[in-house]
């Protein structure tokens, strides 16, 4: 257990990997009558952690959850159990989905071996601008899709609870059905409106220049989206060979991730009118740019 600042505790899960960094993060907000923030996965281990990591006396009146997956939720039910705590998240994993995210799942094209905690139900469904108060703590609900449909960030004053959507150490993953990129850049956009002191994130260290690190990830999806359209225009047409071309010395490893990025930006440049999809939108699917606008006669929307 780490105490980052007055009424904060930090206890990380034990579960590193490339995709969690050192563990997930799991927040203790307040002091006395306190507030969980992603609970993690579901170990015995971790759970008396963060039973320990309370003081005498003190009760977990609240935990949120931030998103369905396997990494952050699966123990909020037996934490729940062993408080009374009430589980507050945006609601089961599969709801939020856009249109052409509920068609990609219903043709089977979910996952992407990032672990989707599909059995997640909360006791209270929260909206965006939500609040959930304690004493001498008030958290409000940010609903922040793009990693999931249905991640919630949450503010507390000028720091906010980034989940898996702004990270320090790494770009999240956005993987369809699940992962919208247009709705992650739009999310960004949000967030960069407002100022903030510090982002707390679901994995690695916090954040400290929230404003540079939002406009880095905005940046880094444009120009990832720039290159897919030059590969695409280069005649690269499949997922794998894309991928190859934009991550080029990324260990194979990180390569399965990868490519559901590359998916992510495809959806995108379809749903954008600047590419095509055949024989219908999917990973497996050959992929080549729109005809031009000029030569359609209608205009395309910005790409991001």
């Amino acid at each position: 257990m780490r105490q980052l600042e007055p009424g904060l505790r930090l206890v990380r899960a034990p579960n590193p990997s490339p995709m969690t960094a050192e563990g997930t993060n799991s927040y203790i907000v307040g002091e006395g009558e306190v507030a969980v923030i992603d609970p993690g996965p579901d170990d015995p281990a971790h759970l008396a952690a963060l039973l320990a990591a309370l003081r005498p006396g003190e009760r977990v009146s609240h935990i949120l959850v931030t998103h369905a997956h396997r990494d952050h939720s699966p123990l909020a039910r037996t934490l729940a159990e062993a408080t009374g705590a009430p589980v507050l998240a945006h609601g089961r994993a599969e709801e939020g989905r856009s249109q052409t995210m509920a068609a990609l799942a219903a043709a089977g094209h979910a996952g992407g071996g990032e672990g989707v905690d599909t059995g997640f139900a909360p006791d209270r469904r929260l909206s965006d601008g939500d609040v959930v108060e304690g004493a001498g703590w008030r958290l409000t609900a940010l609903h922040t899709p793009g990693h999931m449909a249905g991640h919630l960030s949450f503010a507390w004053d000028d720091r906010l609870f980034s989940g898996d959507h702004v990270m320090g150490w790494a770009s999240s993953l956005i993987s369809p059905p699940d992962g919208d990129l247009a709705a992650f850049v739009a999310s960004c956009r949000r967030l960069a409106a407002r100022r903030w002191r510090v982002f707390h994130p679901g994995h690695g260290a916090p954040v400290s220049d929230p404003a540079a690190r939002l406009a880095w990830l905005i940046a880094h999806r444009q120009a990832r989206h720039a290159a897919l359209a030059e590969a695409l225009a280069r005649g690269l047409e499949t997922v794998p060979a894309l991928t190859a071309a934009i991550y080029a010395g990324t260990p194979p490893a990180l390569l399965p991730a990868a490519e559901r990025n590359v998916f992510a930006h495809l959806v995108a440049l379809v749903e954008a009118g600047a590419a095509t999809a055949s024989p219908a939108l999917g990973p497996a699917a050959r992929y080549r740019p729109a005809e031009a606008p000029e030569t359609t006669g209608r205009s395309r929307p910005p790409l991001l």
